[in-house]
């Protein structure tokens, strides 16, 4: 799997970024006139206009191994958005692309700390550790982020795990958002972000995110999720400016057409 790099200080891209996003309507004219429309998905495609200063050296060249790996617009390869949040459906932990214990009960509706009603109740009603979890198609050994705001009625532990990574937090009865930063696990095409309860803990959350970097950006709620596994440079040259001794600045353009 290729996937576009990310650098030692944990970051893929700088601000500001440039993200357009198209979608494509499917008409069909009738002879009487009238028209049927229809939105096509298929047709839709995101541009990435990334621009780079003040690169190093080895950071210049772990760009150019990218572009000579993909063969320029050739190839394609996973990109991680580092404009959106990684994991699909935030706000729905029902959903199927969460992988839910057998005795964890869900509830949603529940008070959010932002005044909706998004945040979920995660009740543990076995004797043992339970939780939720979802997968996501990306390098286990990236720099990752993984964030959660958290309540709980009667303060208990709530584990946080990144691949094969753990760290352990305090729900409190006030809403505080717990970020876990991970990185460097094992050479594996996938990881696994997932919140642990301890047997018979009830739990509040929401914002549920994994962000490629370092640290926690605000909250994005999610339906796709921001891994872009069919992404393409859209050019087949990469240029490089010299702006002071060994510092580069480049311009990379990212494409994904989901019917290519």
């Amino acid at each position: 799997m290729i996937v576009y790099p990310q650098f030692g200080t944990g970051s893929m891209a700088q601000f500001p970024i440039r993200k357009k996003q198209l979608q494509r309507t499917v008409v069909n004219a009738a002879l009487d006139g009238s028209s049927i429309r229809l939105a096509d998905s298929t047709g839709a495609s995101t541009q990435w206009v990334l621009r780079y200063i003040a690169l190093t050296d080895a950071e210049r060249e772990i760009l150019e191994t990218f572009f000579e790996t993909t063969e320029g617009s050739l190839n394609t390869f996973t990109f991680l958005d580092p404009t959106a949040n990684l994991l699909a459906w935030s706000d729905q932990l029902s959903n199927s692309a969460w992988q839910t214990g057998p005795q964890l009960t869900l509830a949603a509706g529940m008070a959010d700390p932002v005044g909706g009603l998004l945040a979920w109740k995660l009740s543990n009603l076995a004797a043992a550790t339970q939780g939720i979890s979802q997968t996501i198609q990306a390098p286990a050994s990236y720099q990752y982020c993984f964030s959660s705001y958290m309540r709980a009625d009667q303060s208990t532990t709530v584990t946080m795990t990144a691949g094969g990574q753990q760290a352990m937090y305090r729900a409190t009865p006030s809403w505080a958002r717990v970020t876990f930063p991970s990185g460097g696990g094992a050479a594996a095409n996938s990881i696994n972000f997932g919140i642990e309860l301890p047997a018979g803990a009830t739990v509040y959350v929401y914002g549920v995110q994994t962000e490629a970097q370092a640290g926690a950006s605000p909250y994005k709620s999610s339906m796709g999720g921001g891994v872009y596994s069919n992404a393409r440079l859209a050019h087949d040259l990469l240029t490089f400016t010299a702006t002071a001794p060994r510092q580069h600045a480049c311009t990379v353009t990212i494409i994904n057409v989901n019917h290519l």
